[in-house]
């Protein structure tokens, strides 16, 4: 795991990753950007980010196919995703949790609650 750790912000609307990013720089985390999914996929491959927060309706590639051909990389270290979508229905959830995201956040997402699940997860990947 990177120190500080890296969290790639994947979302194609700027003021989204803003939100994001805002809501956990106090957290001394190293944020990196992606503004579609082929730009996500690529940034995770060369960054290697400990963390991914990827929003599931973007050009190009969704989060979801993104999501999982991260998942289907051999090559690649374990890395947990967190979907963080305005789509709520329970088949979307079902999807994103079955392509390899770890977590699956609704937009608005409050900031405390995503604070305490990016710590959580980061728990995670520290004792995988």
């Amino acid at each position: 795991m990177h120190s500080p750790p890296r969290i790639l912000i994947a979302d194609d609307h700027e003021h989204n990753r803003d939100i994001l990013a805002t809501q956990l720089a106090t957290q001394g985390y190293e944020l990196l950007e992606a503004v579609d999914g082929e730009e996500a996929l690529t940034a995770a491959r060369a960054k290697l980010p400990d963390l991914i927060l990827l929003d599931v309706m973007m050009p190009k590639l969704d989060g979801v196919e993104v999501c999982r051909r991260l998942k289907s990389d051999p090559d690649l270290p374990f890395m947990p995703i967190i979907l963080v979508t305005a789509k709520s229905d329970t088949d979307d959830v079902i999807a994103g949790l079955e392509a390899g995201a770890i977590e699956y956040l609704i937009k608005p997402v409050d900031a405390l609650a995503l604070v305490a699940r990016v710590k959580s997860v980061l728990k995670i990947k520290e004792l995988h």
